[in-house]
C-alpha cells in the first residue's frame, strides 16, 4: 500500500522517540489516514532537508497560487466572489426554511383545531423547534508537510518491508517442512 508525501503535524500526550535523533517528542507527522506517522523534533521540521512546509502563506490560499502566476488582487478578487455566492446561497437557504417552517405552522393549526384544545396542555414555548442554526465548531487546521524525497522512500521501504514480512507469515505454514531425515550417503566408488 503505497501513500502520499503529505503529512499533518500534530501533538500527542505521550513522548516517544524522534525518528532522527531518538531524543523524546510530543510531535508527530501523520498521514490523513494515518497509514504512516513518525515522531520528529521541531527543530527537524524545520530542515529543509528532512521536511518542507506546504502551503506557508496567512491568506490560506497556499503556494497553490504562486504556482499558476496568479497575483494576490486576483486571489483577492476571486475570494470576494465566491464569498458572495456563498452569501446569496446562504440567504436562499434560509428563505426555504422559513417557507417550510411557515407550511409546518399551517399544517399544526389547522390539527390543532380537529383536536380537542381541553384535553391537551401544552407547555408554553413547546411549538417552537430547536433552531439548528448554530454555527459548527471550526474544525482545527494543522500544519502541513512533505518530507524530503530521500526520507520518504526510506518511509516507503520500511512499509514495504513490513507488508512483505507479514505477507511471508502468512505464507510459511502453507509451505512444505525442510526434510528431517538426513540425506543417504553414497557408496566409495
Amino acid at each position: 500500500m503505497s501513500f502520499t508525501n503529505l503529512y499533518y503535524k500534530r501533538a500527542v500526550g505521550t513522548a516517544k522517540a524522534c525518528y532522527v535523533c531518538h531524543k523524546p517528542t510530543t510531535t508527530v507527522l501523520a498521514t490523513i489516514n494515518t497509514v504512516d506517522f513518525l515522531y520528529t523534533c521541531d527543530t527537524h521540521l524545520a530542515d529543509p532537508g528532512f521536511a518542507s512546509q506546504v502551503g506557508t502563506s496567512s491568506d490560506g490560499v497556499g503556494a497553490g497560487g504562486a504556482k499558476m502566476g496568479l497575483s494576490t488582487e486576483e486571489i483577492a478578487k476571486v475570494k470576494a466572489e465566491w464569498e458572495e455566492r456563498q452569501k446569496k446561497k446562504a440567504e436562499k437557504a434560509k428563505e426555504k426554511e422559513k417557507d417550510k417552517e411557515k407550511e409546518k405552522e399551517k399544517d399544526k393549526d389547522d390539527k390543532e383545531k380537529s383536536v380537542d384544545k381541553e384535553s391537551e396542555k401544552k407547555v408554553p414555548g413547546s411549538l417552537s423547534p430547536p433552531s439548528s442554526s448554530t454555527p459548527a465548531p471550526p474544525t482545527p487546521t494543522h500544519q502541513r508537510y512533505t518530507l524530503h524525497r530521500d526520507i520518504f522512500s526510506l518511509r516507503l521501504a520500511e512499509h514495504r518491508r513490513r507488508r512483505q514480512a507479514v505477507q511471508a507469515k502468512e505464507l510459511a505454514p502453507r509451505l512444505p517442512g525442510a526434510p528431517m531425515t538426513p540425506l543417504p550417503s553414497s557408496p566409495p566408488s
